[in-house]
């Protein structure tokens, strides 16, 4: 049987499986079948910087355009609905979860502007959790931001909560980025142990009768996958952090590709709240059923095994590849 330790930001885990930012997260109950499923760890739901500024006012407008991008989000801000979950409560939450589990939790917060991120960190530290998931994704619509402001913004946003905790700190990016090894670089300058690729961009869309927009909740699918397993197999030896796929495993080939890939772990959301948290333990059956087959002993063994900086054929993952697969289609 092949051995599925991972160790994830410092972090030791049970197997590379891990249960993303979802609902789920909001129930104990769920956890514990997480738990009982053997999942490597869970990543709470997501504390939305929203839910903390309308408590305590300290939002700063000029970077809040855009917030109903936040990828965990179940409707259009601001009506957040059932994500309505008192800061204070959150933390709260952390600790009973902690209380209730052994497996490695970590927080998540949601937001963009350092506001009460430092403090409500420090308090999830303080509440048992393994450590930090930052989602800073950050849509602009102001002419007047650039680019770099954004960059700016998120550095220094991951400097303030990483200078704070001890616990490590990953941070959650969207995919619509011109430079992301260079990104990766400044965050891993600014503190952050662990980079997850990528977050989910929730794009209202047009009713065309009533004029009016709308939202849904659409799960992902395995054909967001490749995207992550690119820049995953890309920035894999290129920065001292831990990788993690999000978005688009939902078989345990899924997270078969993303260790193959380089990533340190691999987590779920969409099939597991499609599934049930049962489902856990298919994905992680059948990694090991895939390890063994392969005569692989571990899943440290095959980590990075097909990353760019060990193919034949590194241009695969770079633009290089683009002609050649157009060039494959005969009709």
């Amino acid at each position: 049987m092949a051995n599925l330790k991972t160790s994830y930001m410092g972090v030791d885990l049970a197997n590379p499986v891990v249960a993303a930012a979802s609902p789920l997260g909001r129930d104990v109950d769920a956890v514990r079948k997480l738990e009982d499923a053997g999942a490597g760890a869970i990543v709470l739901h997501s504390l939305f910087e929203e839910q903390v500024t309308l408590e305590e006012e300290e939002l700063d407008e000029n970077l809040v355009q855009g917030t109903e991008s936040y990828a965990e989000a179940l409707s259009y801000f601001p009506d957040i609905g059932p994500y309505r979950f008192a800061a204070d409560d959150y933390v709260e939450h952390v600790r009973r979860v902690r209380d209730t589990v052994g497996i490695p939790v970590f927080g998540s917060l949601n937001g963009v502007s350092k506001g009460g991120w430092v403090r409500y960190a420090k308090l999830i530290e303080e509440a048992g959790a393994d450590g930090i998931e930052l989602n800073v994704y950050f849509l602009s619509t102001d002419p007047a931001v650039s680019a770099e402001n954004i960059e700016e913004i998120r550095a220094d946003l991951v400097r303030a909560v990483a200078g704070a905790v001890s616990i490590p700190v990953a941070v959650k990016l969207g995919p619509w980025l011109d430079a992301v090894p260079n990104t990766a670089a400044r965050l891993e300058g600014a503190g952050a142990k662990g980079l997850v690729l990528f977050n989910r961009f929730y794009q209202p869309d047009i009713d065309p009768e009533a004029l009016a927009v709308k939202t849904t909740l659409q799960l992902s699918t395995r054909q967001e996958l490749p995207l992550r397993l690119r820049w995953t197999a890309i920035l894999r030896g290129r920065v001292d952090l831990d990788l993690a796929v999000s978005g688009g495993i939902h078989t345990a080939v899924d997270v078969v590709k993303s260790l193959l890939a380089g990533a340190t772990v691999a987590t779920c959301a969409s099939v597991l709240l499609d599934h049930g948290p049962g489902y856990v333990s298919d994905l992680i059956a059948g990694l090991e059923t895939w390890l063994d087959g392969h005569g692989y002993d571990s899943a440290d063994a095959v980590r990075g095994l097909v990353s760019q900086e060990t193919v034949a054929e590194p241009a695969a993952f770079e633009r290089a590849h683009y002609m050649k697969v157009l060039g494959s289609w005969n009709g």
